[in-house]
């Protein structure tokens, strides 16, 4: 299996080609907590290496949560690795804090020249829902009414259409009565990696949450790949569903970065209940794309909590992704 520990949990990953060899980065919590559902707030980020994305060497921790008080001494969690025009690399990652209680999601920024030993900009805070695209979403804790304020999971990218960075994360709109129907693709924009602008998101609606956001280009189309749970299907979408929602991962397809986006119509692309694989990456070998996401309940049992191995992922003549799932030789 792609990457497992004896004495961890593992969940969200990302990944990145230094030109030689693909590069794994991951969240990670010890099985010593007992429950996995206290993973969230006792993690730190791992670092692995590979060839072929299935056999990998584990370099340990690379990134934790900073010595307290301070912004993200609570979590450290999911992000995404590019390398910069200065050919440093670029780390964006969610920080909470433990004077907030883990409420307030921000996104923070390290640097390093060797993809292991990250060094924070600053003091790694780099973008916030403030300005005034800000109204633009649910810029404060709502109790009673979602579990947290959204600012998460940051994809990073090069704008295709100038010499920028574009940057999607996980986010909520306000004002909308639905708590399902609030869930957003937010963005923003830099012209170095270092100074960010927010801007208003760039899809909202359908499910309450679309996490771990992903925006990637294949055949001239535009894709971003998301996470969700059965829960969080708004009353339409779930009525629109084929077979009904499901816990795993979706997508939507766009015209460009910026969209429009719209939900791809068709199957869930890969979901199940219980979930079977969570928070997926597509990676592109050039040869192929390749899924790989951490194991949720892949046999309706425990926490699973490692990476799966990849498999590959096909695209139709009309745009629509599908995974060819690897079949398991008979006992």
């Amino acid at each position: 299996m792609a990457i497992k520990l004896d004495k961890d949990w593992i969940w969200d990953s990302w990944y990145v080609h230094d030109g030689d060899r693909w590069h794994g980065f991951f969240l990670k919590a010890p099985k010593s907590l007992e429950n996995p559902e206290l993973r969230h707030f006792n993690v730190t980020q791992g670092h692995a290496v590979s060839d072929d994305l299935v056999n990998w060497e584990h370099l340990g921790t690379t990134f934790q949560p900073a010595d307290g008080p301070a912004w993200d001494d609570y979590t450290t969690w999911t992000g995404s690795v590019v390398r910069g025009y200065d050919d440093l690399w670029h780390l964006f990652y969610t920080g909470t804090s433990r004077a907030e209680d883990g409420l307030y999601q921000r996104i923070g920024h390290a640097t390093s020249t060797d993809l292991h030993n990250w060094t924070r900009v600053g003091d790694g805070l780099c973008l916030d829902l403030e300005g005034p695209a800000a109204q633009e979403y649910e810029a404060s804790f709502k109790q009673g009414f979602w579990h947290d304020r959204a600012m998460r999971d940051p994809w990073v990218m090069r704008d295709p259409d100038g010499d920028g960075w574009l940057m999607f994360f996980t986010a909520r709109v306000d004002g909308v009565a639905e708590p399902n129907a609030g869930g957003a693709i937010g963005f923003a924009t830099s012209p170095d990696l270092q100074t960010w602008t927010l801007q208003p998101p760039v899809f909202s609606g359908d499910y309450g949450q679309l996490e771990v956001p992903q925006v990637f280009e294949k055949n001239g189309r535009w894709y971003c790949l998301f996470c969700t749970a059965a829960n969080h299907f708004s009353k339409d979408r779930a009525e629109k569903t084929p077979g009904g929602p499901v816990t795993g991962n979706h997508y939507l397809i766009g015209e460009s970065p910026r969209g429009p986006w719209r939900v791809a119509d068709g199957p869930f692309l890969d979901g199940e209940l219980p979930c079977r694989r969570y928070a997926a990456r597509i990676v592109d070998t050039g040869d192929s794309l390749q899924i790989l996401g951490f194991a949720d309940r892949p046999d309706g049992g425990d926490f699973g909590g490692y990476v799966m191995d990849p498999e590959t992922v096909l695209i139709d003549a009309d745009g629509r992704l599908a995974v060819e799932r690897i079949t398991e030789p008979a006992e």
